[in-house]
């Protein structure tokens, strides 16, 4: 049985109920983060799935130098400080480089590792070092069980903290692929995994100067992550996707969120039938 990881009031892994970790991509605005984390809480709440608030405050990577990154470190976990002040909610975002933790570690529940980032050796350790819970995406370049490598940095700190997600993997030309052994090989490291649908859906610099993606298939690979075992499910959710400042190709409308996680508490109580 994984580990069970705790941050803030939610439990991850083992035999606790599916997480949700869900927000804007971006934060927009203070009023936009309040609103959807109300929103999203309110759903959550209402299906028994415990919530962790994730909006980023800075998009470092981003197909085009005119695409927006966000408010910045400071007034992004500023604002994330007051989400989870009005809430009473877990806050996760992404770090870029070690300078950036010392900050983050003060607001933020999870810490997050992008995809691109994650055989970063300084910034792993840097964010491990806080004894935070790290979530480390794995990144869409390399295997499942490369990730063991990953796994080992953080643990060679004392941190046994730790949250492995799957966002898919590069097949080609701005296209990802999912392979769901990918959940039960990673599984097998003793952590547990989350499944993040909103990019394995992505096609990353598929719109020219920024990433397209196919939200109609969300839905039905959260599925699949749940019945193979994930603990959590990582969805992007926007109350307008189309006026979205990134990535709104991939993330889901609130009421498209309150339809799936529907679906994954009725599977979820027929398997424990």
């Amino acid at each position: 049985m994984p580990k069970v990881v705790k941050a803030g009031n939610v439990k991850i892994g083992g035999k606790n109920p599916i997480a949700l970790i869900a927000g804007p991509c971006v934060i927009e605005s203070e009023k936009s983060a309040l609103r959807h984390a109300g929103a999203i809480k309110k759903i959550a709440e209402g299906l028994d799935f415990p919530f962790i608030f994730k909006s980023s405050y800075d998009k470092a990577n981003r197909s085009s130098i005119r695409s927006y990154r966000g408010p910045g470190l400071k007034k992004g976990l500023a604002i994330l400080k007051k989400v989870k002040s009005v809430y009473k909610i877990p806050v996760l975002s992404d770090v870029h480089a070690p300078a950036e933790v010392n900050d983050a570690k003060n607001v933020l529940d999870v810490i997050q590792i992008p995809a691109f980032l994650c055989r970063q050796t300084d910034l792993i350790l840097a964010a491990a070092k806080t004894k935070k819970p790290i979530n480390i995406k794995k990144g869409q370049f390399i295997s499942p069980w490369d990730v063991k490598n990953i796994i080992e940095k953080v643990e060679s700190t004392g941190n046994r903290n730790i949250i492995v997600t799957e966002r898919g993997t590069s097949f080609g030309y701005n296209m990802l692929v999912n392979d769901f052994r990918s959940i039960l090989i990673m599984k097998a490291f003793g952590y547990p995994v989350c499944f993040d649908a909103s990019h394995s859906v992505q096609l990353p610099g598929g719109l020219g100067t920024k990433s397209g993606g196919e939200r109609q298939f969300i839905e039905p690979l959260s599925v699949c992550a749940v019945m193979c075992g994930a603990s959590a499910l990582f969805i992007e959710t926007h109350e307008d996707p189309k006026k979205a400042k990134s990535d709104g190709p991939n993330m889901l409308t609130l009421t498209m969120l309150e339809k799936l996680l529907k679906r994954v508490k009725r599977l979820k109580e027929i398997e424990e039938e």
